[in-house]
């Protein structure tokens, strides 16, 4: 019983966002919004039903994540719960747990600069909400100190094996490579509507 209540924890929102959040936020909504009450009516038309169904998204998305977004931990495994969907794991299923330097050059000021994820056998990586530097003032010592209480529940050791190793490399590049794919789309996207609508 007293192992068990080591291991137990619950990772919520703690401390407030910080400042730069909501300023990046704000200059962000701005320039947004000066492009597009700048530009010719058709894409005054456009814009402003694009950005309302933006802004909507955000005004929904940022407090279900502040609110319900968390991570539970147990003796009989790790929970990942986000905004509107939630998952667990049992310890077996956990090859490690890491954290990480979150990519981006936006790190830090929209979002946590150091992110923990959750490694699964597959090479597959999930992020645990609010495991970051954002709400925990170490989060290294924070998971070293977690993954040692789970060691009992698991039947296994944190030792680190080449071809999961090699899974985890594939999938991040795989990731990457769709992530730019749909950057670049987005903006083609973006390029055509201003295009479509601009007089000839």
């Amino acid at each position: 019983m007293g192992e068990a209540a080591g291991v137990e924890r619950v990772y919520r929102r703690r401390r407030r966002l910080p400042g730069r959040y909501f300023v990046a936020a704000g200059v962000t909504v701005g320039v947004a919004l000066l492009q597009v009450y700048t530009g010719d009516s058709e894409l005054r038309r456009w814009g402003s039903l694009t950005f309302g169904l933006m802004l909507v998204m955000v005004l929904v998305m940022v407090p279900l994540n502040l609110y319900r977004a968390h991570t539970r931990v147990t003796a009989h495994g790790i929970t990942a719960q986000w905004a509107l969907r939630g998952r667990t794991w049992s310890w077996r299923e956990v090859y490690d747990i890491r954290v990480e330097r979150a990519p981006g050059r936006n790190a830090g000021t929209t979002y946590p600069e150091w992110i923990t994820y959750l490694y699964d056998f597959e090479g597959r990586r999930f992020t645990l909400p609010q495991l970051n530097n954002w709400q925990l003032d170490d989060p290294y010592a924070e998971v070293a100190d977690l993954c040692a209480a789970a060691t009992p529940y698991r039947g296994l050791t944190w030792e680190r094996r080449p071809d999961v190793e090699e899974r985890i490399v594939r999938r991040i590049a795989r990731g990457k490579t769709w992530t730019v794919a749909v950057a670049l789309a987005l903006t083609a996207l973006i390029i055509a509507v201003v295009f479509a609508v601009s007089p000839v």
